[in-house]
């Protein structure tokens, strides 16, 4: 019996109601993300009038809650290959919950900043937590669309936050939706305690105290038999940066490192800067934000539809299409501003750059092993979160030299087109349990 075994098992076994339960739960997380991610996206008309701040200040809080997000996937996120999948979810629940609710009480922007930050953090590594998580968890035949189901978990969590702000900001005034957030947040943690389990792979590659045990509880819930013994405990590999940079792996890395770099930051550059560009235009607040939410709209359809398509298609093609069909929508926007035209191809963006990025988490959780999964998920996203970084403020730095939307748009069509050229340049490495395309069969240039 070996840990490709037990995977095995879960693989040619019918889906049952506990990994019903983790994909819903980790969906709620995900969920939860996005909601406050984007809810000072959300507030950020309000909250530059209430404070007098430009451009600039506010390019500065978008991105330091993505700083947050990349120092969180890259330091947090690896811990779980330690300590497990579980303890990190409920760790970042608590994280995100406090930090979010205390930013209701912030007074200046250096309090801002930090805040944004620390709940950065927490939303960094529950990203790519989940996805290790459920990526483990969800059968070979559907793992490309369950892993993206989850991660539709975020659009939907920022068209959520939208509707709510829609409503409160205007009427409430910024704070408050800040605190809605942070409750929503906090109302999660007692039902991910209760009904979260850790990760059959991890137990069995890691082997816990009573790892055994904890393995034939959950077997039994999805219907599968008891196992008399693990599989001999492998020598615990070193998780983090330096394995993933390892000869086997480097080159591979690199390239999925430039797709969420150049990926994520034409889509930060999009969630963040939306809003605030729809008011600049003359659209009242309420109109601003609903050209978010109808982004957000589009990018739950797009990443289901991209997952339901990686069951029956290269997964690097799918992603590559999206990405490519987006960069000509960016281009081509000039011709429909001015028209109800115009909060269509929101969505239409929103699903085809968000649709296409979410791939890579699921491109990621098959290219790396169990004992690197979450570190390789983690720093991929860590690299992405540089572009994150600078996507916001470069387009805070544009629009104070005066570009306006269209030539934003422009300009930042050209990192779909570098991150669609490197996804289909990724190839499998032979030590990973799954192939990279699915249920294709392994060819001689993987």
């Amino acid at each position: 019996m070996t840990t490709s075994d037990l995977q095995a098992l879960i693989d040619r076994t019918p889906v049952s109601g506990l990994q019903i339960a983790v994909v819903v739960i980790c969906l709620l997380m995900n969920v939860v993300d996005g909601m406050d991610v984007l809810v000072i996206s959300y507030a950020a008309p309000a909250l530059a009038k209430a404070w007098e701040i430009g451009p600039q200040t506010l390019g500065g809080v978008f991105s330091a809650g993505v700083l947050g997000m990349t120092v969180g996937a890259v330091t947090l996120a690896p811990a779980a290959d330690r300590w497990g999948r579980r303890p990190m979810i409920l760790a970042c629940i608590i994280l995100i919950s406090v930090s979010v609710l205390i930013t209701a009480l912030a007074e200046s922007v250096p309090q801002l900043l930090v805040l944004r930050f620390v709940s950065g953090l927490g939303i960094g590594a529950m990203l790519a937590t989940v996805a290790a998580l459920v990526a483990e968890y969800a059968p070979e035949r559907s793992r490309n669309f369950f892993v993206g189901l989850v991660l539709a978990g975020y659009p939907i969590g920022a068209t959520i936050s939208g509707l709510i702000a829609a409503q409160v900001i205007p009427a409430y005034g910024w704070r408050t939706m800040f605190l809605v957030a942070g409750a929503i947040s906090a109302a999660t943690l007692p039902l991910a305690a209760m009904l979260l389990p850790e990760s059959v792979s991890f137990l069995a590659q890691r082997q816990p105290h009573n790892a055994l045990e904890r393995v034939n509880r959950i077997f039994r819930k999805m219907g599968l038999p008891p196992q008399e013994s693990l599989p001999q405990a492998p020598r615990q590999s070193k998780v983090g940066l330096r394995p993933l940079l390892a000869v086997e792996w480097r080159r591979e890395t690199a390239k999925l490192w430039l797709a969420f770099l150049t990926s994520f930051g034409t889509l930060y550059f999009l969630i963040s800067w939306i809003p605030k560009l729809a008011a600049g235009a003359g659209l009242s607040m309420e109109l601003a934000i609903m050209a978010g939410t109808v982004f957000n709209l589009g990018a739950v359809f797009g990443i289901v539809c991209q997952g339901a398509l990686a069951t029956r298609f290269d997964l690097r093609r799918v992603i590559a299409g999206f990405l490519l069909i987006t960069a000509l929508l960016m281009l081509v926007f000039g011709w429909f501003t001015g028209s109800a035209a115009a909060l269509a191809l929101f969505g239409l963006i929103g699903f085809g750059v968000q649709g296409g990025f979410t791939g890579l988490y699921t491109v990621a959780a098959r290219l790396y092993p169990t004992a690197l999964r979450s570190s390789g998920i983690g720093w991929g996203i860590g690299a992405g979160r540089v572009g994150a970084i600078l996507g916001p403020a470069a387009g805070g730095a544009l629009i104070g030299v005066g570009l306006n939307m269209i030539e934003n748009f422009r300009v930042f069509a050209l990192p779909l087109v570098i991150a669609a050229i490197a996804t289909l340049s990724i190839k499998r490495k032979g030590i990973a349990a799954q192939e990279l395309d699915g249920l294709s069969q392994p060819r001689s240039d993987q």
